[in-house]
């Protein structure tokens, strides 16, 4: 699986966030995205996800245009699964619901089969026990996690999380970065848009600094990090690591 954007263009009105991406990503590959609010982190998210149409450029998978014009987005968002900042459970399914929703309908999985999967992955984030509580009764940590699993629930090969623990209380991060670090055994490729600088110097095989709708500046953790080359890397982890 290689994922692939090519001069990837997005502007809202005149507002110019995404000024010609440039990327490649590997299997298993987990890159993540750091930057000031504003510098197209989600944007980019979404429109790997087919959630925004972009404006100019082409989005590959398997050299596979995905981003055509007419582009049926379900099959693409099988296989390209979404984890979004304000979690998006339905409030008035249970976890079980929310979670086999789609695989009862859109993957036609049977109710067995859908359910099966449901309890093995929450039994592996330790989320067992509240299969059938609704979305209200779980913590916002649990909640995130619930999310992550519903998007795994369907098996995809490339998984987006767009900022998992903005909306969470400090003491709830931990759980939901641990079960990211779970994933990345996995060999699940991931692309994380984080403003957790310490996590995303642990996570990444590859850390990608925007600014200006560009990828600025690309490089190990370590070396974005401990050297990096852009004047505008060096603001914004100056800013951030005060």
């Amino acid at each position: 699986m290689k994922l692939e954007l090519r001069n990837v263009r997005k502007s809202f009105e005149e507002r110019v966030v995404l000024a010609g991406i440039n990327l490649e990503v590997n299997a298993g590959e987990v890159v993540s995205f750091i930057g000031s609010s504003g510098s197209g982190k989600t944007t980019l998210l979404r429109c790997v996800n087919l959630l925004e149409p972009i404006d100019d450029g082409a989005i590959f998978l398997d050299g596979d245009e995905i981003s055509s014009v007419g582009r049926d987005p379900n099959p693409v968002r099988r296989r390209i699964g979404i984890v979004f900042q304000s979690f998006n459970l339905f409030p008035h399914m249970s976890v079980r619901r929310n979670i086999t929703l789609a695989l009862t309908q859109v993957v036609e999985k049977s109710a067995d089969e859908a359910n099966a999967i449901a309890s093995s992955l929450l039994k592996r984030f330790g989320l067992d026990e509240k299969i059938d509580a609704y979305p209200d009764q779980l913590s916002g940590g649990q909640q995130q996690r619930v999310a992550i699993v519903r998007a795994l629930a369907m098996s995809p090969e490339v998984l987006l999380l767009d900022e998992i623990t903005s909306a969470l209380d400090p003491e709830l991060v931990g759980e939901v970065l641990d079960v990211v670090r779970e994933l990345k055994g996995s060999g699940i490729t991931m692309l994380i848009a984080t403003h957790e600088m310490n996590f995303a110097r642990e996570i990444s095989d590859r850390v990608c600094f925007l600014a200006s709708g560009l990828v600025a500046e690309q490089g190990s953790p370590s070396q974005i990090f401990s050297d990096p080359t852009d004047e505008r890397t060096k603001q914004f982890l100056r800013r951030v690591q005060a």
